[in-house]
């Protein structure tokens, strides 16, 4: 794990304010308190931004320029994370804890840079009037010097100012007036000088080629851009040529010469093939800077393709290509064997003559160069020479500069960097090989076009004050220095009393309103020139601040911070700064006050909070503004992610937790290698850990935890290794080939970060399993190239498998097919066998050999066999496959075998014999004389006498005793009658069997058993076992109706293997662990329950059932009591039922439910009267209801279901058993009426009961229901 500190902070540098322009840059907090927040992530780190000693900040208190936002942000991006690059840690993480202020030296991560440049002004820079003030034009932006431009577009020169009252803009061209009006293509921007030249109308850009300069002016002054230069870029096509081959020598030295066409810019040259392949280079074969091939020495491989200059052009992102040149090479060794591409001495092996080196690229022994300060130097040394001569360089009387040299083209180029006139000198480059060596030395002279040493600002003065301008440049040669004022040469403009010229000064003295202008100062030499403008603008202004009041900045504890106060004011103010009201201003010790009024604060602590005031004061008054300062406890990572190896599929889990103070948001994320990690569904993203599911090999990676608040980050890394399986070997190669042993070798593949421990090297032949690859050997993973001993006449083909800890690698791609020569077989099948199908035939079997083992083509097996011991002749046949029956064959007889293997080189060596057997056929004998004794209820031994040998007519396996159980002892008892066996392998005269019922009948039969099958039959005999032990009674049940009882129930044994004579039930109450006496009780074979009584409600009891015989008792089966229903049971230890609360609560509801069943019954004993009506004599109403069937029913306001009753699905009330039939609801089989037609007596009750049975809903709220219930 790698710790990076990278505590932002505008923790560091605060969280200044922007200027009021500025405001969008930064958030500003805008709660109920008077302080604006204003957000930065900026750090300021010791060393990294400008020391004290050194920072000058905007001068005069003036807020300095900001950055353009897209320049801040392109450096941003390109020093991303370079700070954050390390070496691959492999052992456990690094910590930078780091102290707060850091080494100088030491750069800020990218994202804080980023935010320092938006949100913070620029600490050198112009003096800024505020621009409601009166101003000489000031230009701020302009197009380059040399300004290339694409033909296909618009021309665009920029040129914008600033100033008030706003300037005016007017251009010349080639130093004389250009009128914009006259020609209708140009036409300037609104409110800015920048020129635009329109082609969609027609009209050539070249004619517009020439040097620019603008002109912005108003009544206080012009100001001046540089002088532009305008150029179109240029795309010249490639001259058609006819090149012939080019013969070349093998060995000597070759230049393909590009010329590209002259192009603006000049284009990018690039060497392909024509089909567009790129030209391999390397220290033999490279390109030169001036765009050439150079071929130190040529090879025969290198005509194997043709050589095309490329040109691309910037601007029009073409590419063009030259015709291609074809190489000859002329030989000694005309065969391009690929052997000799990995010889120790190539050259020598091809027959080429070794040279000492000589140069290419500069000629002779000696060059010069010319170059400008602030550019890179390219020096360039290309030798010939057999062997490829290496390059070296150095510089007489010293070393390369290491922190600007770097080499390029195979060390045959030298850049060095930014140079500077140090840089001057002598250097040599060194090119040598085996052969000898030679020195090109080349001086080198450096130049500089004028560079700033004091560049001259604005010079804001009072009336009556004196200042001076100064234009201080240097160059090689030194540059001549000429003054300007409103663009007109220095001597042509009027004179003034109070200005004094003196060289590269200008001094003022005792300046008036009248001394406004601006001054422009031109330095030059015969390698450019440098423009700069500077105004002079005399003013009476009383002090104003220029950042917003009452800013917040909150910093990180003990980090360096900086309060910044930009004001203004003409005179220059004073400024001087108090804390919470304090009369002492704040200089000194712990703070620091620059001369642009910014308050540094080195070390900030807790006691530094608070309110600080600045006070700016010159002649005509003062301006004050506050700042508020807030200090943070620093956010750190207090347990930091750990290096890890893991192998594939495995889970890991980085661990990321952060102390931070709880007044700022905590934001924790994940970069992968640098950049911002995509959380898949095989990762689980929380706030102090990173979890990887199954990892794979694309999870391999540094992972960087950031935990950051809105002031400060804090960074820590580590490093996961996946172990994963082993890349494919490649590039097999077969070498040394000979009869019998080959040479393989492969160059490995990625170990996948778990070392190979071997290699298999696996082989394909095509004549007896073609495409089936079968493995040839094993070999170390520390080799990748082993001699293959091979068999003959077999067409091999080879592949190899990488194998690790963690897998096996996929096979790697086969190499060429390599045959072997033929011979005879030198070994002969194995695992040859004789034995009988049939009772006449014998079936001779082998293995056939493998085609590494045939050795040659037509493998044939010459089969022989005999009788044993009979000294017969020898038959024999000759088989292509692996099999042969011989036929008419006595019954099992031995007989001796050989297989000789055979091919067209010749026989394999003599055979072994083998003893085989013909055909068996069923034994003709039965076991005579079998016993039978009884050993237990289960078990009898047997005793037999043997069959006579020739009886069994084959190979004796066993005895084999059939036997079944006849009937039970026992009356009514069904028996299986399944026959069973037991077998007795070899020659033996008793046995046992087992396994038998008790008390039952049994039947058995004995026979002889060969390979053919069973033989005759013995004769029948009968047994019978004894009692035995009865097994487990079935079903056994226990049941606890209520806290009192205990049922059992149980069924008969299933096997009762005797007459029962009862059973035997043993119990035992437990509660927990304690354990009560045991209790046993007997009962008669017919009895299947028993009821007990429990000693006390809360113990539990575990029932053990016996059945018994004459024997004894048998299997047992298990039981334990149900657990209480309630544990309220087991913590009173009483009868709920015999407290007095409950009593009164039953009698208050029975007296209630007592009372609502007489109302009901009062009501309902009134009756309802039920029209009865002939279908025929009464015509049917719309109101009456109607069955489907036509027919009419009873009704009256009972039948309607009662008040809660359940629907069904479909919405539809549940049809009430009253609907059924009248006879139901009377006690006897016919329905009683009354004189009215209505029911009298039960028909109340009855009918109300069955209507609440058959709707559950309605149990809990009718009284009928509850008197039933409690019946």
């Amino acid at each position: 794990m790698r710790r990076l500190a990278a505590r932002g902070a505008a923790g560091d540098a605060g969280e200044a304010a922007a200027p009021a322009a500025d405001r969008t840059d930064c958030a500003r907090g805008r709660g109920r308190s008077p302080w604006r927040l204003i957000d930065l992530r900026a750090i300021w780190d010791t060393g990294v931004v400008l020391p004290a000693a050194d920072w000058k900040g905007p001068s005069s208190g003036v807020a300095g320029r900001r950055l353009n936002k897209a320049e801040a942000l392109s450096s941003v991006r390109k020093a991303q994370f370079e700070r954050l690059e390390a070496a691959r840690p492999r052992g456990p993480g690094s910590r930078e804890r780091g102290p707060v202020l850091r080494m100088a030296g030491q750069q800020p991560p990218p994202w804080v840079l980023a935010a320092l440049l938006l949100c913070l002004p620029s600490l050198g820079g112009a003096i800024e009037i505020p621009m409601d003030l009166s101003q000489p034009p000031t230009i701020t932006k302009q197009s380059v010097k040399d300004h290339i431009v694409d033909p296909r577009d618009n021309i665009l020169i920029e040129c914008e100012a600033k100033g008030n009252p706003a300037p005016s803009f007017h251009w010349t061209r080639n130093s004389r007036f250009f009128n914009i009006a006259k020609d209708p293509r140009v036409s300037m921007r609104r409110r800015s000088g920048t020129l635009v030249i329109d082609f969609r109308s027609g009209g050539r850009p070249e004619e517009y080629e020439g040097e620019y300069q603008c002109f912005a002016r108003n009544k206080f002054g012009t100001a001046l851009s540089n002088r532009i230069r305008l150029q179109v870029s240029k795309s010249p096509l490639w001259p058609k040529e006819n090149l012939d081959p080019v013969v070349v020598q093998e060995g000597a030295p070759l230049t393909l010469q590009c010329n590209p066409p002259p192009g603006l810019p000049s284009p990018v040259i690039f060497w392909m093939s024509s089909s567009m392949e790129p030209i391999t280079q390397d220290k033999r074969v490279s390109q030169g800077h001036n765009g050439d091939l150079y071929f130190s020495n040529v090879m025969l491989p290198d005509m194997q393709t043709d050589y095309s200059c490329n040109a691309r052009f910037h601007f029009t992102h073409t590419i063009q290509q030259k015709d291609a040149f074809t190489l000859k090479v002329l030989t000694n060794h005309p065969y391009n064997d690929s052997s000799l591409r990995n010889h120790p001495d190539m050259y020598s092996a091809r027959g080429v003559a070794e040279r000492t080196p000589s140069f290419m690229y500069p000629q002779g022994t000696a060059s010069s160069q010319m170059v400008l300060r602030g550019m890179d130097l390219l020096l360039e040394c290309i030798a010939s020479g057999v062997p490829t001569p290496d390059i070296a360089w150095y510089k007489k009387g010293g070393d390369l500069p290491s922190d600007k040299a770097k080499f390029e083209n195979f060390n045959k180029a030298l850049r060095i960097t930014n140079v500077s006139e140090e840089d001057s000198g002598e250097y040599f480059c060194l090119a040598s090989n085996k052969m000898g060596s030679i020195r090109h030395t080349i001086s080198v002279r450096v130049k500089a076009a004028p560079y700033w040493l004091d560049e001259p600002k604005n010079l804001i003065l009072a009336p009556g004050e004196d200042g001076r301008l100064v234009c201080r440049a240097s160059g090689n040669p030194k540059p001549t220095v000429q003054w300007m004022v409103n663009g007109e040469p220095l001597q042509s403009a009027p004179p003034n009393p109070n200005r004094e010229v003196a060289g590269d000064t200008i001094i003022f003295r005792d300046t008036q309103i009248s001394s406004r202008a601006v001054y422009q100062c031109n330095t030059s030499n015969e390698h450019g020139y440098l423009l700069a403008n500077a105004f002079v603008s005399v003013l009476d202004v009383p002090p104003r601040m220029l950042s917003p009041r009452n800013q917040l900045i909150r910093v990180i504890l003990y980090n360096r911070t900086r309060l910044d106060c930009p004001f203004f004011g003409s005179p220059i103010p004073t400024l001087r700064w108090f804390k919470n009201g304090q009369g002492s201003n704040l200089d000194g010790g712990n703070y620091h006050v620059y001369e642009n009024g910014s308050l540094e604060i080195k070390m900030t602590r807790k006691e530094d909070q608070g309110i600080y005031t600045c006070v700016a004061t010159n002649i005509l008054g003062k301006a004050e503004n506050q700042v508020h300062l807030e200090v943070k406890d620093p956010t750190r990572i207090y347990r930091m992610p750990e290096d890890q190896v893991a192998k594939r599929g495995t889970t890991v889990q980085l661990e990321c937790r952060v102390k931070h103070d709880p007044s700022l948001k905590l934001t924790v994320s994940w970069l992968k290698d640098d950049e911002p990690l995509y959380v898949s569904n095989r990762m689980k993203k929380e706030d102090e850990s990173l979890t990887i599911f199954g990892v794979a090999e694309r999870d391999q990676g540094s992972y960087t935890c950031i935990a950051s608040t809105e002031l400060d980050q804090d960074l820590a890394k580590a490093y996961l290794t996946v172990l994963g399986r082993p890349d494919r070997p490649r590039d097999l190669e077969l070498t040394d080939l000979a009869e019998r042993s080959v040479r393989l070798t492969w160059i490995p593949g990625d170990d996948n970060n778990s070392p190979i421990t071997d290699y298999v090297v696996q082989f394909e032949e095509d004549q007896f399993q073609p495409g089936v690859w079968h493995d040839h050997s094993k070999f170390p993973g520390s080799v990748n190239s082993a001699v293959l001993h091979l068999s003959p006449y077999v067409n091999y083909q080879f592949r190899v498998i990488a194998v690790n800890e963690v897998g096996s690698s996929h096979p790697s791609l086969p190499s060429e097919r390599y045959r072997t020569s033929g011979a005879p077989p030198e070994s002969n099948p194995a695992d040859v066998k004789g034995e009988g199908t049939r009772k006449n035939n014998m079936e001779i079997t082998w293995t056939p050999m493998n085609a590494t083992s045939a050795f040659g083509p037509n493998l044939r097996y010459i089969v022989k066999w005999r009788r044993r011991e009979t000294r017969e002749a020898w038959s024999n046949v000759t088989v292509w496959g692996s099999r042969h029956v011989v036929g008419q064959t006595p019954v099992y007889v031995p007989y001796e075998i050989r297989v000789q293997a055979e091919n067209d080189f010749g026989k394999g060596p003599e055979p072994d014999t083998v003893i085989g057997y013909s055909g068996e056929d069923y034994p003709r004998a039965a076991p005579t004389d079998v016993k039978i004794r009884v050993l237990n209820s289960t078990a009898v031994s047997l005793q037999w006498n043997r069959v006579y040998s020739d009886t069994v007519q084959g190979q004796l396996r066993e005895y084999r005793a059939y036997y079944w159980r006849e009937s039970s002892l026992l009356k009514n008892l069904w028996v299986s009658q399944k026959r069973q066996q037991a077998s007795f392998p070899g020659d033996r005269l008793r046995g046992v069997v087992s396994r038998l019922f008790p008390y039952s009948n049994y039947k058995l039969e004995m026979v002889v058993v060969n390979g053919r099958g069973d033989g005759p039959r013995s004769e029948t005999k009968e047994f019978a076992t004894p009692e035995g032990v009865p097994s487990a009674p079935r079903r056994f049940r226990v049941r606890q109706p209520n806290l009192e009882t205990i049922h059992l129930e149980w069924d008969h044994p299933e096997h009762p293997n005797g007459i029962l004579t009862g059973y035997t039930l043993k119990y035992v109450a437990f509660n927990g662990t304690k354990v009560g006496k045991q209790i046993v009780e007997n009962f008669s074979p017919n009895q299947t329950k028993f009821t007990m009584q429990r000693a006390d409600p809360v113990s539990r009891y575990r029932f053990t059932l016996s059945a018994r015989t004459q024997v004894g008792s048998g299997e047992a089966a298990t039981e334990e009591s149900p657990a209480p229903p309630n544990e309220a049971y087991t913590n009173n230890q009483a009868d709920i039922a015999t407290q007095g609360w409950f009593i009164g609560l039953m009698c208050a509801v029975a007296l209630l439910v007592l009372i609502l069943l007489i109302v009901c019954f009062i009501k309902r004993s009134r009756g309802g009267k039920y029209p009865v009506r002939e279908k025929k004599d009464v015509p049917l109403g719309p109101e009456d209801p109607k069955e489907e069937d036509g027919s009419f029913d009873y009704s009256d306001e009972d039948n309607k279901p009662l008040q809660g009753s359940q629907t069904s699905l479909d919405g539809t009330i549940k049809q009430q058993e009253s609907d059924d039939s009248l006879v139901d609801y009377g006690e006897g089989g016919e329905g009683q009426f009354n004189e009215d037609g209505s029911f009298i007596g039960q028909y109340t009750v009855k009918k109300d009961k069955e209507e609440t049975e058959g709707n559950e809903s309605s149990e809990a709220t009718s009284p009928v229901n509850a008197i039933y219930s409690l019946a």
